[in-house]
């Protein structure tokens, strides 16, 4: 997939997944279904009005198509992961201003976890009726790759602290870290929120916090630091670390997701009802989405009139589609639980359709530039 392997590339079947949970997402809480994970059986394609059966079957193949890209992808690429490890790892690793792209496999993994429980689940009616059945083997795996992920990101800080380097060079790149420790979390707290089982709700709801609450704070420090880093700084990043002035958005819907889940996890196992929680903490989130994406995308302005569109590729332009594909997830929450508005209805599907299309093009350049169709793409 690539001439020279790039860690970050797993930004694109982290994409990938995360298009295919957006229609699960929509089904979940824009659809009537009755309480639990929304499965195929539920939904009455003889029922539905011709608008709807076409939109919903247009979703669920949506669904299956980038959930098998998201599988085939995540297999390619950790071969080559595997292969590069043994060339080029350590020197990665050695430098704290780039050494946060060893994070994005991590990402890519976690979001595998909730392909199966959402989308492929959604499908498979094994699954989706014995879906207690699968907390404990769940937990186990969410578990051993939050023990390892741990130490990854601790181990990756250490070199931080002692390694000295210039902090005004530092990029939103470095939000990989929350990243990581939130796609972690928000896979936990749904183990927490789903399972029946109270040891196994528990377990996972206190490494959920555990890893949550280091993100979070990371989130802030380096938020602070990346924005005072950019004030001092006479003129705008590289071109190449532009992409990742959006990551602030998937970390805060994966953050606010998380506690959405965690309140589930808290009336389930203690019988509380935190209706307003739910709506305070999501639509809050969401409103924080809607002004930073329009900050952001001015700020973009001149990199997509003259850079994006032009026939240049590099592999941190693939996290612009996790931006798109947050903002489209989080307003399928919004819709369930402050207001059922047709603007948001629109919004997360429009917002759908934008990541489908980012996605091929990128892809289209990713294959133009590993040589594998024709060329005329300036790869860097």
């Amino acid at each position: 997939m690539l001439k020279k392997f790039d860690p970050l590339i797993f930004l694109m079947s982290l994409g990938a997944g995360g298009i295919s949970v957006i229609p699960f997402a929509f089904f979940q809480y824009t659809f009537e279904h009755g309480k639990g994970l929304i499965q195929l059986s539920q939904i009455d394609h003889s029922v539905l009005p011709f608008f709807d059966d076409v939109l919903f079957r247009s979703l669920e193949g949506v669904m299956i198509v980038f959930s098998l890209i998201h599988i085939v992808l995540s297999l390619i690429l950790a071969v080559h992961l595997i292969k590069w490890k043994k060339e080029d790892y350590l020197e990665l690793e050695a430098n704290p201003l780039k050494n946060s792209a060893l994070l994005a496999p991590f990402i890519s993994l976690v979001m595998t976890m909730n392909v199966f429980i959402g989308p492929v689940r959604f499908f498979i009616p094994l699954f989706a009726d014995n879906l207690q059945m699968m907390m404990l083997p769940a937990l186990i795996a969410w578990a051993a790759i939050w023990l390892v992920l741990m130490l990854k990101v601790i181990s990756l800080l250490k070199i931080s602290f002692e390694k000295s380097f210039d902090v005004n060079k530092i990029s939103f790149g470095w939000l990989l870290y929350p990243f990581a420790l939130g796609m972690l979390t928000v896979t936990g707290t749904g183990i927490a929120a789903l399972a029946a089982d109270s040891s196994i709700a528990h377990s996972a709801a206190f490494l959920s916090i555990v890893s949550g609450t280091m993100g979070a704070f990371l989130l802030i420090v380096k938020l602070v630091a990346i924005f005072k880093s950019h004030f001092a700084s006479t003129e705008m990043p590289a071109k190449q670390f532009l992409p990742s002035f959006l990551i602030v958005v998937p970390n805060i819907t994966l953050y606010a997701i998380s506690a959405f889940r965690l309140g589930h996890y808290v009336e389930h196992q203690f019988g509380e009802h935190l209706g307003i929680f739910f709506m305070a903490v999501m639509t809050i989130a969401f409103a924080i989405e809607v002004w930073y994406l329009l900050f952001g995308l001015s700020m973009l302005k001149d990199y997509f009139k003259k850079h994006f569109f032009k026939k240049e590729f590099y592999v941190t332009q693939w996290g612009l589609v996790c931006p798109v594909v947050a903002f489209a997830v989080l307003g399928s929450f919004v819709y369930n639980v402050f207001i059922p508005s047709p603007l948001i209805y629109g919004t997360v599907l429009m917002s759908l359709f934008v990541a489908i299309v980012l996605f091929f093009l990128l892809l289209a350049r990713q294959l133009k530039c590993s040589g594998l169709v024709g060329g005329g793409m300036d790869c860097q």
